[in-house]
């Protein structure tokens, strides 16, 4: 039991871990290379959009059908969904800066707004993740890794939607590397919290309306703050085809397992 414990809490923190990954590319990258800034935050937001509504979203319908029936499985999991939006909006609005009018910001201050804003965004999303890695990987440890694999293949690009945006802003490698790890860190509080207080509380229902908050809210990250930017810093021709690129890494990932 006690090896079973220690390999789960293990997979949740590797998992969380690749984001650091992603964090690193702010090493390689010259601070007024806006283009990459741009490319790599279309990247980032296709995909938390895939993986929205390809992964996430259907999850919490099949969690949810198990307890209340697929019918009304899907207008829970519609109606999380779209809380999750307005839970994102509200915390948006309480983010240091964001009362001033937008035109009063400099560009640093709205890259670092929207740095913070997804490191906070990505840790709520990475929280029930490592939860969900260690209650699978106590269940069955292939089922454990293969889950394990998947959130790591996509810690990347959140890694480099976090680091991005604080390393153009305040130019220090290391804060962009350190947003983006304690992000990912959340994986393994998750699973630890899991272990403590809530493995014998949580059930299909909870993980349903779970993750399909996550859901709206890693959507709500993507149109209003991940694009708007990319598209304020580079080609639109370009920011689309980061975006196309994220969708399809993700869907290669996720279609891999």
């Amino acid at each position: 039991m006690n090896g079973n414990i220690l390999s789960a809490l293990g997979l949740s923190f590797l998992a969380g871990a690749a984001t650091s990954i992603g964090a690193l590319l702010a090493f390689f990258v010259k601070k007024d290379n806006f283009k990459f800034l741009a490319l790599g935050l279309g990247f980032s937001a296709g995909v938390m959009i895939y993986v929205s509504f390809m992964e996430i979203l259907p999850q919490a319908q099949i969690s949810l059908t198990g307890v209340v029936g697929y019918k009304a499985a899907g207008w829970a999991a519609i109606g999380a969904f779209f809380c999750g939006i307005v839970i994102a909006s509200l915390i948006d609005t309480c983010l240091p800066d964001h009362h001033l009018d937008n035109n009063s910001l400099s560009k640093e201050n709205k890259l670092k707004h929207l740095g913070i804003f997804t490191a906070l965004a990505l840790a709520l999303h990475n929280f029930p993740e490592g939860l969900a890695t260690f209650m699978a990987a106590m269940e069955s440890p292939a089922l454990g890794i293969s889950i394990a694999i998947a959130v790591a293949v996509h810690n990347i690009p959140e890694g480099i939607a976090v680091a991005l945006p604080v390393y153009h802003a305040t130019g220090s490698r290391k804060m962009a590397f350190w947003y983006s790890t304690l992000s990912g860190m959340a994986e393994p509080l998750g699973a630890i919290v899991g272990f403590i207080f809530l493995r014998a509380l949580l059930h299909e229902a909870a993980f349903g309306v779970l993750f399909a908050l996550i859901a709206g809210i890693m959507v709500y990250i993507s149109l209003d703050e991940l694009l708007p930017t990319a598209h304020e810093y580079g080609e639109p021709h370009k920011v689309i085809w980061g975006v196309v690129g994220g969708m399809m890494i993700m869907a290669i990932s996720l279609q891999m397992l």
